[in-house]
Order: C-alpha cells, then sequence, then structure tokens
C-alpha cells in the first residue's frame, strides 16, 4: 500500500463487482463514504460508524468487512463486492436475495445490504449452517424492524436452496 499523506487526494483503482472502476479520495475518506459519494453505490449504507451494526458490509477480496472501518486508499487494487452486485440482473436475485423476499425478511431495508454481504461470505464457506451459526454471524448486524424470525427462515432456506435442497420449514411463512 502507498503512502499518502493527511488532506491529500489520490485516485485510486478497485474491482467493483466485477469491473475496474477508479475515484478520487482524500486520505481520511471511509471505504464506505468513497463507494456512496465517488462510485454511487448508495446500497451500501452508514450507520453507527463504528463497525456495530453491520449495515455498511462489503466484501473485500471475498470476506465480509464493514466498510466503515476501512480509508478507502487502503482499497486500492483490492476486489469489492457491495449488494449491488449480487445479483445476476434486476431480474435475476440470487439465492439470498429471492429468500429474503419470499420470508418478508426485510422492512425499512437499512440493514438489509449489510445482511446480506455478510451471508453471502457466509454461506460460500459454510454451505451448510446450523440455526446457532446463523444467530452468531446476525448478531453482527442491528435491525430494528424485523424481530429477526424471518431473516432466519430466509438465511436458512438459501442456504439449502444453494446447496440444491428443500429446507426442513419450506412451508414456513
Amino acid at each position: 500500500m502507498r503512502e499518502v499523506t493527511t488532506g491529500e487526494t489520490v485516485r485510486i483503482s478497485l474491482e467493483l463487482n466485477g469491473k475496474t472502476v477508479s475515484g478520487n479520495a482524500t486520505s481520511r475518506m471511509l471505504l464506505t463514504d468513497f463507494l456512496r459519494s465517488e462510485l454511487g453505490q448508495t446500497g451500501t449504507h452508514v450507520g453507527c460508524e463504528h463497525g456495530v451494526c453491520g449495515c455498511c458490509t462489503v466484501r473485500i477480496d471475498g470476506v465480509a468487512a464493514r466498510s466503515c472501518l476501512m480509508l478507502a486508499v487502503q482499497a486500492d487494487g483490492r476486489r469489492v463486492d457491495t449488494v449491488e452486485g449480487l445479483a445476476a440482473s434486476k431480474d435475476a436475485l440470487n439465492a439470498l436475495q429471492r429468500a429474503f423476499r419470499k420470508h418478508h425478511a426485510l422492512q425499512c431495508g437499512f440493514c438489509t445490504a449489510g445482511i446480506l454481504m455478510s451471508f453471502s461470505d457466509f454461506l460460500s464457506r459454510n454451505p451448510n449452517p446450523d440455526e446457532d451459526e446463523v444467530r452468531e454471524v446476525l448478531g453482527g448486524h442491528i435491525c430494528r424492524c424485523t424481530g429477526y424470525d424471518g431473516l432466519m427462515k430466509a438465511i436458512m432456506e438459501a442456504a439449502a436452496d444453494m446447496r440444491g435442497k428443500t429446507p426442513s420449514h419450506a412451508g414456513a411463512t
């Protein structure tokens, strides 16, 4: 990583959702702010700005990370995936997104992007989680609307769908 002095504006490039992009960032600009203001990726939300709420979660080189805890210059040359890159197209949602919609696992939507990004990473590493493992990952996110029941159902169903199996609670709503 190159050294950047305080107050300096630098041009950084990264792979965003599979495409190489670049933009200007000040030395202290957070990745969250860079994604939103410089690159127009407004699905990544700014909540607590302390890494607690999880709504700013993106994947950095395939691993879920809080973008409010990372400087934009630290993302230079790296792969960053945001919620905008999860679906193949507007008409082709991925398994997590379909399950979230089916189980009403979102209400206001503020936390949704971060939860989707955390679980897109988690399920790629653990395709057959039990409910306790899912709850542990959900513990890193704050949702004030859903009560988490719909989230649990959606995540368990998405995991089963990704494995090609029918979930045991398929009829539950």
